[in-house]
């Protein structure tokens, strides 16, 4: 079957599931977790042979640990289809009614997009994620995953497709198993039958579609974020933030890649973190500064514009505030940038003029997660500022329309 074959029966399919009702929704959500339950040792026995072809091709264990699946991840995943099964609906909701003086009935009411599709790398619980969202609200789904996890995806994918033929056509779940760079060059320009595309990946990938898709797109996922130690920032919370933020899980895009130092704390906490950062392995890289007070590689320019992915930091040490704020938005993605500070008026400046989709103060950037915030699972983290902000939860899966009621009326 060739892609614009494949498309037509996605987008055939999202009519389908557009035309159910909410409760038989959430009733292939509980099908889907049940089968992902049921079927763990296969998904897992698949998810291996993508470790095993990791590991023979050189990836980092950080990586790794990004394609890896397991029992309790497997059971994550499942619970996180049910939590969303959960939520409100967001479909075919009423949001604004109002009566012209010429007597016309305008309602505004949310609907689905139709079909979305996912450009995404190694992490195959993403497949199961934007499936459970996009039934949540009657959208269908194209999934391209990476090369790397091509085995966890069909797994998973079959897996899926097998829980609900009873209950509405499987093509509302779809899988494009080509990983050829020209089956994504292709994909990206179907505009006919894909009415929104997501990239999520790492910088390279998101830059490729953004120069070269003819479908809409929402940017999402490169994270370059940073940490910035204030004068008066509380150290040992800045200690316990930057080793939760770099090192809990280094492979994802909310981890820091840079610590912003003040220069007034600078030989205070740099090594302190030093300390901490070596036991844990991570390696730094600071700039001329910093190599003064600490034993560690020299940073070069590209450094500090650099998601690792791995156990690597950047550190920068700045004169102030205000150099702080210029440095992190010059370097950063828009993703999640924070400050540790006891120092209310240094917190409410950082929070006002940092132009990134989330801002913390004192709390690590890990929590910007759609689960985290509350909304069950996530399509991505948006970077950019047309539609949706952050991370992305059914409410910015939807889009709307206008039905207008008249009695004859025309224009003069």
């Amino acid at each position: 079957m060739n892609l614009d074959e494949t498309l037509k029966n996605s987008k055939k399919a999202s009519m389908d599931l557009a035309a159910l009702n909410n409760k038989t929704r959430n009733q292939i959500l509980q099908n889907i977790k049940n089968s992902l339950l049921n079927n763990t040792e296969y998904i897992l026995t698949e998810n291996a042979k993508d470790i095993d072809n990791a590991k023979e091709n050189g990836m980092t264990n950080s990586m790794i640990d990004r394609l890896t699946l397991n029992k309790q991840r497997l059971n994550q995943i499942a619970d996180g289809v049910e939590n969303v099964s959960t939520l409100d609906e967001v479909v075919n909701i009423e949001l604004e009614q109002y009566t012209r003086p010429n007597g016309l009935k305008i309602i505004k009411k949310s609907v689905p997009f139709g079909v979305i599709a996912m450009i995404f790398e190694s992490r195959p619980n993403v497949c199961v994620d934007i499936a459970s969202l996009c039934i949540k609200t009657a959208n269908a789904c194209v999934l391209k995953g990476g090369k790397e996890a091509i085995n966890s995806n069909k797994a998973l994918v079959k897996t899926m497709r097998e829980a609900i033929h009873d209950i509405v056509d499987v093509n509302i779940i779809t899988l494009i198993e080509d990983n050829s760079r020209e089956i994504t060059n292709e994909l990206i320009t179907k505009k006919e039958y894909i009415d929104l595309l997501v990239p999520r990946g790492g910088k390279n990938l998101i830059n490729f579609v953004k120069d070269n898709a003819k479908v809409p797109i929402i940017e999402t996922g490169a994270g370059n974020c940073h940490l910035y130690i204030h004068e008066k920032a509380n150290l040992d919370m800045a200690l316990k933030v930057a080793i939760n933020a770099k090192f809990s899980r280094p492979s994802v895009c909310n981890a820091i890649e840079n610590i912003v130092v003040d220069e007034k704390i600078a030989r205070t906490f740099l090594p302190i973190l030093k300390d901490a950062f070596d036991k844990l392995s991570i390696e730094i890289r600071g700039d001329k500064k910093v190599c003064t007070i600490i034993n560690c590689n020299i940073a070069n320019d590209d450094d500090f514009f650099t998601e690792y992915n791995d156990y690597i930091i950047a550190i920068k040490i700045v004169n102030d505030l205000n150099e702080a704020i210029s440095f992190i938005n010059e370097h950063s993605t828009k993703h999640s940038e924070a400050i540790i500070t006891e120092d209310e008026s240094a917190c409410n400046k950082f929070i006002q003029n940092i132009d990134s989709a989330c801002v913390y103060h004192n709390a690590s950037t890990r929590f910007s997660d759609g689960g985290e915030f509350g909304f069950g699972a996530e399509l991505g983290i948006s970077t950019q500022k047309m539609h949706a902000r952050g991370p992305m939860g059914i409410k910015e899966m939807t889009s709307y329309k206008y039905i207008i009621y008249g009695t004859g009326q025309i224009r003069e």
